[in-house]
């Protein structure tokens, strides 16, 4: 236990690191991987088939989901405590939108769960035929997506608060800081090209650009805690600079 006791240790920061990774490779799984392997666009009957047919993997992307949400609780409180001495309020407002992320992401499994049940207990819905309840399933699956255009607005809050924090404790290179508040409006613009416009292409191709940005950037934070840890910085109780 004494290596979460100290937030400027380096077993600490390396930690942090060691959740954040655990975010990214069970998310990728989750939220790409299996979806690619399961969901077919367009054709709901095609998609319950394929949860029979590979209910293993499509429970394992489930099983990811619900590890992500617990390395987010552990990486959130791990980073408050963290950069609580460069500024509370933005450490804790940091916190609160991240926190916000992670309970869109658990409403989000009640979608999963109703689509596992359409597919795998059609006697609940007995009254509907095998085509209504693959509708039904395809339309929890569309939801369970359009949850994630939810959840990246406070991803999009939390990484601009973030990106000032970690530039103003001095503790990593300005250059990750920098990556993370630039690169953080990609979640934004992702969410508004796919609730209200489609078919910009322009905004598809610079939303692209930033995602790159802030993935390589949230990639380095998570390598540099994990690798180097941090240095002194801001020394504690000092308020927080100017950038």
């Amino acid at each position: 236990m004494h290596a979460f006791s100290d937030p400027t240790s380096l077993q600490y920061a390396r930690l942090t690191g060691m959740f954040y990774i655990g975010i990214a490779i069970a998310g990728g799984f989750a939220i790409a991987y299996v979806p690619s392997q399961i969901v077919v666009q367009g054709d709901p009957a095609q998609t319950v088939a394929n949860i029979l047919t590979r209910t293993a993997l499509y429970q394992a992307g489930i099983a990811a989901d619900l590890a992500v949400m617990v390395f987010e609780i552990m990486a959130l409180t791990m980073l408050y405590f963290m950069f609580k001495p460069v500024s509370a309020t933005l450490s804790f407002a940091a916190a609160m939108a991240r926190l916000s992320m992670v309970s869109v992401m658990s409403a989000m499994l009640f979608f999963h769960a109703g689509a596992t049940l359409l597919a795998q207990s059609p006697e609940l819905v007995s009254s509907f035929n095998a085509a209504q309840r693959a509708d039904l399933a395809g339309l929890f699956l569309e939801m369970h997506r359009a949850g994630v255009w939810i959840w990246q607005v406070f991803f999009t809050l939390h990484l601009v608060l973030l990106g000032t924090l970690v530039l103003a404790s001095r503790r990593f290179p300005r250059i990750i800081g920098i990556g993370l508040i630039v690169g953080a409006s990609g979640y934004l613009l992702d969410s508004i090209y796919a609730f209200a416009f489609p078919d910009a292409a322009v905004l598809g191709i610079l939303r692209a650009g930033l995602l790159a940005i802030v993935t390589l950037s949230e990639i380095s934070f998570a390598l540099w805690l994990l690798i180097k840890g941090q240095s002194q910085g801001v020394p504690r109780h000092t308020k927080m600079a100017t950038i």
